[in-house]
């Protein structure tokens, strides 16, 4: 059946145009390598991070998650970035989900712990968030962090993702449901 509303992004956009690195007020987006694996272990083994993203990995896994990410973009499923400072990975940033018909996406970021209050995620994401609605074309971006983390939706308010609302038990953590809140931006606002 055909559909009466073109595609926001036509299918095939993402997987034609190689994966580029963003400047990032200081800090540098780039594609994940695998000689970022330690950084990925460490990350996952801060217990904030395994609260928030619900998951550890040990260094399979993580070479896993590392090698996934091409191929997450080929597919145009999602698309990952190591956030950087020099060299030095300091954290992640990604379109952890795509719609690119629809023009969504749904985003995700963490920091390394020694580098937390230093706005890393906020500059992060608004360099993402201004990639995907400039250079992708994308319509909205959500983010969705628990309730119960204000740190996330501080990072949230600061890239200029607007509250929406709260969804009542919308993501099972290891300590039980959380309630919700959802924030997003349109290519439209300011």
């Amino acid at each position: 059946m055909p559909l009466l509303a073109e595609d926001v992004v036509p299918p095939g956009t993402l997987a034609t145009m190689p994966q580029p690195a963003l400047p990032a007020d200081g800090l540098t987006l780039r594609p994940w390598r695998a000689e970022d694996r330690p950084a990925v272990v460490a990350a996952y083994a801060d217990p904030a991070i395994q609260q928030w993203h619900c998951r550890t990995m040990n260094d399979d896994e993580a070479a896993a998650w590392l090698s996934a990410w091409p191929s997450r973009w080929r597919a145009e499923s999602g698309a990952g970035w190591a956030v950087t400072d020099g060299e030095e990975v300091v954290g992640q940033v990604s379109l952890r989900t795509l719609d690119l018909p629809a023009g969504l996406a749904e985003v995700s970021y963490w920091v390394l712990p020694s580098r937390r209050g230093l706005r890393i995620a906020p500059r992060a994401l608004a360099a993402l968030t201004a990639w995907s609605f400039g250079s992708l074309g994308l319509h909205r971006i959500e983010l969705r962090h628990s309730v119960s983390n204000p740190n996330s939706c501080r990072v949230a308010t600061l890239a200029g993702y607007a509250p929406e609302g709260v969804q009542r038990g919308g993501c099972m953590h290891p300590d039980g449901w959380h309630d919700m809140h959802l924030h997003a931006r349109l290519d439209t606002d300011p």
